[in-house]
């Protein structure tokens, strides 16, 4: 009789839950996240992300609800994607680029906005400061700008005699206006000439290869953004093609084919953004939570298409490498 009535309980208990989190997504209580992708490379980050709810104890489809939207390499969908989310009164906007931060910040003053992979928060007008970011946005620093610098002295001791780099950037983007400047600062010091190849989609590829070929460009430093990352395989094929040296922002390119990249590792910025949304939806306003900068940089080199161009990757660069693909 005791265990009858014991499974009677349990049973009972379970019905009144499944009940209460019916009655919970009916009447629209379980939270809804904006999901601001970018394009190229989404669905990896997107499952990272998702990775750092889990590990907090959301899941999909119960307690959390994820409404996907994708710019597709394109800066000007942004709007459209953004008008959408607020539309669909979500709770929280997360957004992995600065055209996407901006788009949302520009779209609402009251839903809170998580931002990642911006590289300065600060000069590009999201934020206040990193300590008091204020209003409804907050999220995690690249720190871009300053390392685009770090950049250019690695193909610097990778190539000793390297005298005209080419930049392949997308002016378009208030993000990449201050790496590209940080890069030029940077080039000054290490007297190196820039090349500014600006790819603003994918027509602009093929030309700016072009035109690094005849100003005779010994090497590329390609500063990532949607436009440039959706463009990123014919990229990588024209490096090699050229038997053009190239450092990217993002090990997801090294992997991908291209020679080696030096950067923040981007999939742990994901997963400590979900640190965020969780934060907020607690209750805790973005305004109170500071900006955090990476905790992880890595060099990833790629030996395999070193050899394909003819390069030989001196010893002491290797020896700094986080990871070699060989």
């Amino acid at each position: 009789m005791k265990k009858k009535i014991i499974f009677l309980l349990v049973a009972a208990l379970i019905l009144v839950s499944f009940q209460f989190g019916e009655a919970q997504q009916a009447s629209g209580k379980i939270p809804r996240i904006g999901y601001l992708a970018g394009g190229l490379g989404a669905a990896t980050r997107t499952e990272t992300f998702k990775q750092g709810l889990r590990d907090l104890g959301y899941v999909e489809g119960k307690n959390i609800i994820i409404e996907y939207r994708n710019a597709e390499g394109k800066i000007e969908r942004y709007s459209d994607l953004v008008a959408d989310l607020v539309g669909l009164k979500v709770d929280v906007i997360f957004t992995s680029s600065t055209p996407g931060a901006l788009a949302a910040k520009n779209a609402t003053k009251t839903i809170p906005i998580v931002f990642t992979n911006v590289g300065d928060p600060v000069a590009n007008g999201l934020v206040a400061s990193l300590a008091r970011p204020g209003g409804n946005i907050t999220g995690l620093s690249t720190l871009a700008p300053e390392l685009s610098g770090k950049g250019l002295e690695l193909l610097k001791e990778t190539i000793p005699k390297l005298s005209r780099v080419a930049v392949v950037w997308n002016p378009d983007n208030p993000g990449k206006t201050s790496s590209f400047k940080e890069t030029e600062v940077a080039a000054r010091a290490l007297r190196l000439q820039l090349q500014s190849l600006e790819v603003r989609g994918p027509k602009d590829v093929e030309p700016a290869f072009q035109a690094a070929r005849k100003e005779r460009a010994g090497a590329l430093i390609v500063l990532r953004d949607v436009v440039v990352s959706s463009q990123i395989r014919r990229i990588l094929e024209l490096a090699l093609k050229n038997q053009m040296p190239a450092i990217y922002g993002d090990r997801g390119f090294v992997d991908a084919g291209g020679l080696m990249s030096y950067g923040p590792n981007i999939d742990d910025l994901f997963r400590r953004a979900a640190t965020y949304v969780d934060k907020i939806l607690k209750g805790t306003k973005p305004a109170d939570l500071p900006i955090e900068r990476p905790s992880k940089f890595e060099l990833v080199i790629n030996l395999k298409t070193a050899k394909q161009i003819g390069l030989t990757i001196p010893p002491n660069v290797l020896a700094r490498a986080d990871k070699v693909l060989r």
